[in-house]
């Protein structure tokens, strides 16, 4: 049998990448219930222990990976026209969707009143053992030391270490070329390893929800059905509709070409929690999408760490006043304008990472609102976080878009061309590295 026949034959029998998700997320949610349903502790424990190993493995690169990441990217702008106007529109259209998103969380919250009927009271809170304040962030930023942010994962002062050192290093010139040409190649080492992790998604897919439904089962989102549902109403009429809308009007593209490249990143999110874990392919998707190299390598990890329109924008709006109604404490229209304040300019606080727990404390400190609201929360969350890290990421691939195709900078022609999935394609063989660049990350399954 001819080498391009067995090509073809290995094409016809893999599965989609999307599929294998889909398909992990069905086998989970039957060994979970499985598993609550007749009482098995081991295969919970398995459950858990999958799970938990891949989001692990994720975060393992988290702290190196964000660094580089962030210093390449600074010092890539150097290669591009305009790159302060570039910058700074970046920024504007993070904020003006941020201000959508939570216009849309305040909405729903007001119409909906999610904290009304729920039974719960407040003395099912509890006080976290972390908060945030507007104190602890400002301060926050500037690390003490070099080694703290990197051991204990704190991905804002990592995020200020990078930048200092990426605008020191375009200061230096040629100097720092040594430092930027093994910074770049430490990045692409981190990616790459980061590659192997996203293959395991399905199973690990499977890990995570089937321990969510184990340990929480269907009566935890009972007692938060409307807070629950207007989450992902919320985020998904963000990412249907807002998305969609601005590509269609803004930027003149054809929407659906935007998520044909971008759901591989979209559902690897929603199944890691983590948008600084997506990353790599956030930045793949958006290239294949036509923004050029060095504007993406910039936009995409500079959203990863500040861009949240589901953790920071969407979910605090609503879970405010979900808190407000529990706790019995009025909220007036200086609070709601004091919730977009936090949203649009806190919103590094979450800095990337699974859970918007910081944001929240944030929040709640910013408006008066017990902390023990956070407590009535916590269970809950990761069922939220998945729809909540889907959204934060296609809202990063989105803005590059967006930005390009205003500045005149996006190739049109691969916007238009993209059909499949970066997880979907298959080399020719092992002598074309360049085609297999071109797609990161291969079947799983």
């Amino acid at each position: 049998m001819s080498v391009s026949t067995n090509t073809q034959l290995k094409r016809s029998v893999r599965v989609p990448f999307w599929a294998q998700i889909l398909i992990g997320l069905a086998l989970g949610v039957l060994l979970g219930w499985l598993a609550r349903g007749q009482d098995l502790s081991w295969l919970v424990t398995t459950l858990e222990k999958v799970g938990g190993t891949f989001v692990g493995l994720l975060k393992l690169a988290v702290a190196p990976l964000v660094f580089f990441a962030i210093l390449v990217s600074i010092t890539n702008l150097r290669k591009v026209n305009n790159a302060a106007r570039l910058a700074s529109r970046t920024l504007l259209w993070f904020m003006i969707t941020s201000l959508i998103a939570v216009a849309i969380g305040l909405v729903i919250g007001l119409v909906t009143n999610p904290g009304a009927g729920t039974g719960l009271t407040p003395a099912d809170g509890a006080e976290p053992e972390h908060t945030g304040s507007w104190i602890d962030f400002l301060t926050g930023i500037v690390p003490t030391d070099v080694i703290t942010p990197f051991t204990e994962l704190n991905v804002l002062q990592i995020v200020f270490m990078a930048a200092v050192a990426g605008i020191a290093a375009l200061q230096l010139g040629e100097k720092a070329q040594p430092i930027l040409t093994l910074s770049e190649s430490v990045l692409e080492l981190l990616q790459k390893a980061l590659w192997w992790v996203i293959r395991l998604a399905p199973i690990g897919t499977a890990g995570l929800i089937g321990n969510a439904i184990a340990t929480y089962g269907w009566d935890l989102i009972g007692k938060y059905a409307t807070f629950t549902a207007d989450i992902y109403v919320g985020c998904l009429l963000v990412l249907f509709g807002v998305y969609p809308t601005l590509l269609a009007t803004v930027a003149k593209v054809n929407p659906v070409q935007f998520f044909k490249g971008a759901w591989p990143a979209i559902q690897l999110a929603f199944v890691s929690r983590s948008s600084v874990g997506t990353m790599p392919l956030t930045q793949k998707v958006t290239e294949r999408l036509g923004v050029p190299k060095e504007y993406a390598s910039f936009a995409v990890p500079f959203g990863a760490t500040t861009k949240m329109d589901g953790c920071a924008a969407i979910y605090p709006a609503i879970a405010a006043i979900f808190v407000a109604q529990i706790f019995d404490v009025p909220l007036g229209v200086g609070d709601y304008l004091l919730i977009a304040f936090v949203s649009v300019v806190g919103s590094a606080a979450t800095a990337g990472l699974t859970g918007a727990t910081v944001m929240l404390t944030l929040t709640l400190s910013t408006l008066g609102l017990p902390m023990e609201g956070v407590g009535l929360l916590l269970a809950i969350d990761p069922i939220l976080d998945m729809i909540r890290t889907a959204t934060n990421v296609a809202g990063q691939a989105l803005v590059p878009v967006v930005v390009s195709a205003r500045e005149g900078l996006l190739d049109r022609k691969a916007y238009d061309s993209v059909h499949a999935s970066p997880v979907d394609e298959t080399p020719e063989s092992d002598e074309t590295p360049e085609v297999e660049d071109a797609r990161p990350v291969a079947a799983a399954v």
